[in-house]
């Protein structure tokens, strides 16, 4: 019967830590949604910056599990480099040092903070401010992680549980009576196999502090022998991020690997560290924290991640240089190269886990996509104008593509849409819904283009050279038009939006100038009947066009 208790107080401490790490991590991610993208973005070749953002991020986050599969996400959609992503991996692993430092502060601090899970749900329960509910449910599952600490500490007891403390101790006591070696590869091995488990490395390193109620402070398990659990969890947590790399493109395997190169090599300069220097845990960590076995384990996690943050930051090269040299370019046949990547990145599924940041990645393809959208335009147009119905074909040929691109984009945001969004974010959604279906009017308007042309050359049809000269300035004007707006959504800056607003009224302007001036001529009998149809459709096209496009810059709004 002790041992069902011991059992269920361990799993049920997990399960609740591990739900308090996840549900913190979802709602301080809403709660700085709008800084995330910011911050990645600012990396830029700053290899300091990059790890101060994936550090940051990571805090935000509460994993660097979180951030590195953030990372692989971005790599995949060609968003960011692998020099960049680097950085943010080499941060990411400080960042988690944080909340160990936090759960190992003690009982005055653990009960303390215990409080805030009530705190946190009447916040939850009783607010109607969308931010104040993210804060609240972020307090509360930052008691939450505590509750789960405080049980599996409870379950180590051995006041409550002397049978089971009593064979823990004795089997922790076989281990470290093995030969030194032997020992400590052991611990490494259950260290990664414990993270792997429950890829956390966070729940594991707190499964540690739990467990040194039954060590005593360090007599059960001597000298430096429980520090290679720690570095086993550290190169455990680099499963999620290896797993998560799986079917991505090369770049992003390659940022998978990093990830776990980085932790493998600290591992291996620490295991030979912690074997020469037997004195290592009193010297250094007794010494700092004599009498809280806790705060020795958080030191030695943060020496773990920072030494190496310090010893390979100026080798992000070199890390790249082997990267790419162990996962070589694949040379794809040309009919195996999808259509939707003929014209964008990717979408990756795994920045769906911050939804700021996917939306970012849809921002940017939606983007590409007009400028797509609006090249075939210019084509259909151009070709009008040469009268040349070679075009058609390509035309065509890309209106499919962009189809198909628009389409793998909709699928994207009807999952995003199934995510936990805030109320901003689900306007973004919203908003992108009607941006991609602008995109495709505009492609169908250069198909509506071409058939025109077959009209102008299959019908013998003549137009003026004013007519060619009035209709080239309209889409001059279009051109600018969208090269505005397409500033004013990629950039959001809703300053732009008088100026696109004053183009655009000057495009319906000029519209319904062409438009009456033909029909004068058509009254005088200087324009032939025939050429109405065309006439009238192709510069109404070019104003719908227009229309398109400004509704594409208000979508910021």
């Amino acid at each position: 019967m002790e041992y069902f208790k011991v059992v269920m107080m361990i799993f049920g401490g997990l399960g609740a830590l591990l739900i308090g790490i996840h549900t913190l991590s979802d709602n301080l991610t809403k709660i700085a949604h709008s800084k995330l993208r910011t911050m990645l973005n600012k990396t830029a070749g700053n290899r300091f910056a990059g790890v101060g953002i994936g550090a940051a991020v990571t805090v935000i986050g509460q994993s660097s599990a979180f951030t590195t599969i953030m990372v692989v996400g971005l790599v995949n959609a060609g968003v960011m480099t692998l020099f960049q992503a680097t950085a943010i991996i080499m941060g990411a692993n400080v960042g988690t040092t944080l909340t160990l430092w936090v759960l190992s502060l003690g009982d005055v601090v653990t009960t303390t903070f215990l409080c805030t899970t009530a705190i946190g749900v009447f916040m939850g329960m009783f607010s109607k401010n969308e931010k104040v509910k993210s804060i609240g449910n972020a307090l509360a599952s930052f008691g939450l992680i505590f509750v789960g600490l405080k049980f599996m500490s409870l379950a180590f007891n051995k006041n409550l549980f002397p049978d089971f403390v009593g064979n823990v101790q004795g089997l922790l006591t076989s281990v470290t009576n093995l030969n030194r070696f032997g020992a400590s590869f052991l611990l490494l091995f259950i260290g990664i196999l414990m993270t792997a488990l429950v890829q956390s490395s966070t729940a594991v390193n707190s499964i540690i502090i739990a467990m040194m109620t039954v060590t005593g402070g360090g007599t059960a398990i001597t000298g430096n022998a429980i520090y290679f659990l720690i570095i086993g969890a550290n190169i455990g947590t680099c499963v999620t991020a290896l797993i998560s790399s799986f079917g991505a493109n090369p770049n992003a395997k390659r940022a998978a690997l990093i990830h776990f190169m980085f932790n493998f090599f600290g591992a291996l300069i620490f295991t030979v560290l912690l074997l020469a220097w037997e004195g290592f845990a009193d010297t250094i960590l007794v010494g700092l924290f004599k009498n809280d076995p806790n705060l020795q384990i958080a030191m030695f996690h943060t020496l773990f991640n920072l030494i190496c943050t310090v010893l390979f930051l100026p080798c992000i090269k070199i890390f790249v240089k082997i990267a790419n040299f162990v996962i070589r370019d694949k040379k794809e046949k040309p009919e195996k190269v999808s259509k939707t990547t003929e014209i964008l990145a990717e979408l990756d599924e795994r920045l769906m886990r911050t939804p700021s940041v996917a939306l970012g990645q849809i921002y940017q393809g939606a983007g590409k996509l007009l400028s797509y959208a609006m090249e075939t335009m210019n084509r259909a147009f151009e070709a009008f104008v040469a009268k040349d119905l070679s075009v058609t074909e390509n035309v065509q040929e890309r209106n499919v593509k962009l189809i198909n691109a628009n389409r793998s984009m909709v699928e994207y945001l009807v999952k995003l849409s199934a995510t936990s969004l805030v109320m901003d974010e689900e306007k973004t959604v919203s908003n992108l819904h009607y941006v991609l279906n602008d995109i495709v009017r505009v492609g169908e308007i250069a198909d509506n283009f071409t058939k025109y042309t077959a009209h102008y050359v299959n019908d013998n049809l003549v137009f003026s050279d004013e007519f060619i000269e009035m209709i080239t300035d309209l889409h001059e004007k279009t051109k600018n038009l969208y090269a505005l707006s397409l500033d004013t959504f990629l950039t959001k800056n809703k300053k732009g939006l008088s100026e696109v607003d004053k183009l655009e009224d000057e495009i319906d302007n000029t519209k319904k100038q062409i438009v009456t001036m033909h029909i004068q001529r058509l009254n005088e009998g200087k324009c032939q009947p025939e050429n109405s149809s065309v006439f009238i459709n192709l510069v109404g096209n070019l104003e719908r066009a227009a229309d398109h496009i400004t509704f594409i810059a208000h979508s910021i709004e």
